[in-house]
């Protein structure tokens, strides 16, 4: 009986060290989506801010615990599609909850949540949409590369005058 409870108390150790183990190996992921309350006053604000700086909005519908919406995420900041990003967009993140939240946003915006998240909506900078993900392009971003949001960063950014549309850097 001695033996077992020894034995015992061994896994329960081990069991204790491995949790801790992998929860340093994988630190949790941060919050990317804000309290779904605050997405209308983001919105209105990234609005003010694109028409000022001649910029489009772009809105990203997902949830933090979504995996493909952090991998997005990760694309959004990589060196590659951060200077387009910030140079022709203003970034708006919309929590859609478990689904439950923003769906009326969603529905404006032409957003079948049904088909998955990440979804992406380019507005102009009067709030005109110029285009919504209605297939679930992103909702399999996991499996992608950064070069398919650098590819539709560079399509839906707008044209400065005196640039090309396939100039990254213009």
């Amino acid at each position: 009986m001695k033996a077992l409870r020894f034995l015992a108390l061994r896994f329960l150790t081990l069991g204790v060290a491995l949790a801790f183990a992998s929860a340093a190996a994988y630190p949790a992921t941060p919050d990317i989506y804000p309290v779904p309350s605050q997405a209308r006053s983001d919105l209105a604000a990234a609005l003010r801010t694109a028409a000022a700086g001649h910029k489009r909005v772009l809105l990203d519908f997902g949830g933090n615990w979504c995996p493909d919406c952090h991998v997005l995420d990760r694309y959004f900041h990589d060196s590659r599609n951060l200077p387009i990003l910030n140079a022709n967009f203003v970034l708006v993140h919309v929590n859609v909850g478990r689904m439950d939240a923003n769906v009326d946003l969603a529905r404006r915006y032409g957003i079948p949540l049904s088909k998955g998240v990440p979804a992406l909506a380019v507005l102009s900078s009067s709030g005109k949409l110029l285009y919504s993900q209605t297939a679930g392009q992103f909702e399999d971003m996991r499996n992608m590369e950064s070069s398919a949001l650098t590819a539709f960063l560079i399509k839906w950014k707008p044209v400065k005058p005196g640039c090309s549309v396939v100039d990254a850097s213009c």
